[in-house]
């Protein structure tokens, strides 16, 4: 069964230029990455974004919207969420996984389950796993049991 699940890619935060061009503010592990992936989005339909260039030294691309031809049309734009469905997504790789597949997971600590995974944050010091509970528990250092679907963190 496909998984559907749309998965947040990346947010438009302003129009570039006068053109109608957008900055896009990339939440891939490569800004470049929106150039192979297909973007959703509600307010223009699927295959209407068109990657055109990265921003240099920045998580920040340059794209096109179809039926957008000026700055007063693509401000209108700004806030804008896009999006891709998970099946859409090439696989990880072994030992490697997406954010949005440990949504759900438990996550154990020594013998004791803490909780399950809400959502994942990323304030710079690594990605936090914020739990049902309210805990907030670190990422780094944990070990992920893809086909149990649970995480065992440390101490």
């Amino acid at each position: 069964m496909a998984d559907r699940k749309q998965i947040l890619i990346g947010k438009i935060v302003a129009p570039q230029g006068v053109r109608g061009e957008v900055r896009v503010q990339t939440y891939t592990a490569n800004p470049s990455d929106l150039r192979d992936l297909p973007v959703h989005c509600r307010k223009f339909g699927d295959g209407a974004f068109h990657f055109v260039r990265t921003v240099p030294s920045s998580t920040v691309i340059i794209a096109r919207v179809d039926g957008i031809e000026n700055r007063n049309d693509a401000e209108l734009l700004r806030g804008t969420d896009l999006f891709v469905y998970r099946d859409e997504l090439p696989d990880a790789g072994d030992g490697q996984f997406y954010h949005a597949d440990l949504i759900g997971m438990r996550v154990v600590r020594g013998d004791v389950e803490i909780g399950v995974v809400e959502d994942i944050q990323n304030y710079g010091g690594g990605d936090i796993l914020e739990l049902d509970n309210g805990d907030m528990v670190s990422l780094v250092g944990a070990q992920v049991d893809m086909a149990t679907r649970t995480i065992f963190v440390r101490g």
